[in-house]
């Protein structure tokens, strides 16, 4: 009996912290990507099957301690936004956030959390005038290929790999850094999500995807290392 009040205590001892700080739970285990829903009218649903099977490559090829492969989603106003450590943005088209979403996206980074957005060819002029409201002093520098970021699980010594090729454009990673700290890493002209997703979607051939995927841990480890 003396076991399970010490555990309900706990139990509400935790609820207390996060209600009181609002922050970031890093600690949750075992790790998910979710997906961020937002408004506007561009399908932030689309390839629902990448994050499965980029949670399977992780469960296969890390030690990371990965969560039942699935489809996890949240909204920027629900307080289970500070239960994913990693949140993935991605889609075709158009992206708005209330006020209220922006200062809450703004908390989650500044709180720990960490933004992988990844334009899907379409979202790109959006995502970077709502970044703006964001972050209103900060600006997206693109990230050296000698970044940790390309180095913390496998070597990318030339930065992204090309995934889709849509304007003969190179593939570009940039980032925004909060207390020090990377908390958002965008990947334009690249794709790299869209490797993720099942082969009958975009027909990838196995080399691309395999780089798709191995870029996609190096992203994830990265962010649960800072």
């Amino acid at each position: 009996m003396i076991k399970y009040i010490l555990v309900f205590i706990s139990i509400l001892f935790s609820a207390g912290l996060n209600a009181q700080t609002d922050g970031v739970n890093k600690n949750s285990s075992p790790f998910k990507i979710a997906r961020l829903k937002y408004s506007g009218g561009g399908d932030w649903y689309n390839d629902p099957s990448a994050e499965v099977n980029m949670m399977d490559y992780l469960i296969k090829n890390t030690t990371i301690d990965v969560d039942e492969p699935k489809f996890y989603s949240v909204n920027v106003n629900s307080d289970d936004i500070f239960n994913y450590p990693f949140l993935l943005i991605t889609g075709h088209g158009n992206i708005e956030f209330s006020e209220n979403e922006i200062l809450r996206l703004r908390k989650y980074c500044e709180s720990g959390g960490f933004i992988y957005a990844d334009d899907d060819y379409g979202m790109d002029e959006s995502f970077r005038r709502e970044l703006k409201k964001i972050f209103p002093g900060d600006e997206m520098k693109e990230l050296p290929f000698n970044h940790g970021i390309y180095n913390s699980h496998y070597s990318f010594p030339n930065g992204l790999p090309k995934i889709h090729e849509h304007d003969q454009k190179p593939a570009q990673g940039f980032g925004i850094y909060k207390n020090g700290r990377l908390c958002l890493f965008y990947t334009y002209e690249t794709n790299i999500s869209d490797g993720w997703a099942d082969t009958n979607e975009h027909q990838d051939p196995p080399e691309k995807r395999e780089e798709a995927f191995k870029m996609g841990t190096n992203i994830i480890v990265y962010s649960l290392m800072n």
